[in-house]
């Protein structure tokens, strides 16, 4: 299994939903099994989590946030939810 990188292109991978749950006010990951409800920074992340690069996705959250350095906190995630299944890389 890879570690991502910034040049890899994660999504949300085949059997999850992402969705906004509003009584839990948290974006939720939904699969057969179960749910796995994410803290906002996750929420934020998978999101974007749509092929595009992670350098753009870095750079478009922290654009949304007005920030700099996320990288190695996306990457970091981004390794969590690719061992988790959650995501896969392209």
């Amino acid at each position: 299994m890879n570690a991502p990188g910034p040049a890899s292109r994660p999504r949300i991978a085949p059997g999850f939903r992402l969705q906004w749950e509003e009584v839990q006010q948290a974006h939720v990951l939904l699969y057969p099994e179960g749910m796995v409800k994410l803290n906002q920074s996750a929420g934020e992340i998978l999101k974007r989590c749509d092929g595009r690069e992670v350098s753009a996705l870095v750079d478009e959250l922290q654009q949304a946030f007005a920030t700099t350095g996320l990288e190695p906190e996306v990457l970091a995630f981004l390794d969590i939810a690719v061992q988790q299944r959650w995501v896969e890389l392209a």
